[in-house]
């Protein structure tokens, strides 16, 4: 008689609780916090693949600015940095399938000594799923460098 008057009274104080209502408990815990969790993983996936493309197209912003003021007979073109930076960013550049070429413009290619040549790239990132996502509610995500080096 006293143990179930025990267990009346530990079951009205919530002490001895039923474990299948603690493992419905931690399911519910578990699925409010599994979006959460996603975002910011596919958050971090997504920058570091932004961050890196952005790397590659400074560097491909540097190489065809260095082929473009080295001292040579004759002078670089204009389709020749792009080939540069074209070559560059073909074999570096992330694009999960999606080829996708960088836009290179330059000024002052073929100058003299002294005088400056600005390489700019532009390549229009579209990432993976989030990235996509962000396309479409603000717009194309489009990542840039500019390069300037003075002729030799």
């Amino acid at each position: 008689m006293r143990t179930i008057k025990r267990r009346a009274l530990n079951r009205s104080r919530g002490v001895g609780s039923n474990r299948a209502t603690q493992r419905g408990v931690a399911a519910v815990e578990f699925a409010l916090v599994l979006p959460i969790l996603l975002l910011v993983v596919f958050g971090i996936v997504e920058f570091g693949v932004a961050f890196y493309d952005k790397a590659v197209i400074t560097n491909a912003s540097r190489e065809g600015a260095r082929a473009g003021v080295v001292l040579k007979s004759p002078k670089a073109t204009s389709a020749d940095i792009q080939n540069v930076v074209q070559n560059y960013t073909s074999s570096h550049l992330l694009t999960f399938g999606t080829q996708r070429t960088p836009t290179v413009t330059t000024t002052g290619q073929g100058g003299t000594f002294g005088t400056p040549l600005t390489v700019t790239v532009s390549y229009p990132y579209t990432g993976l799923a989030l990235g996509q996502l962000a396309a479409a509610l603000s717009g194309q995500i489009t990542l840039s460098a500019v390069t300037v080096m003075n002729n030799e």
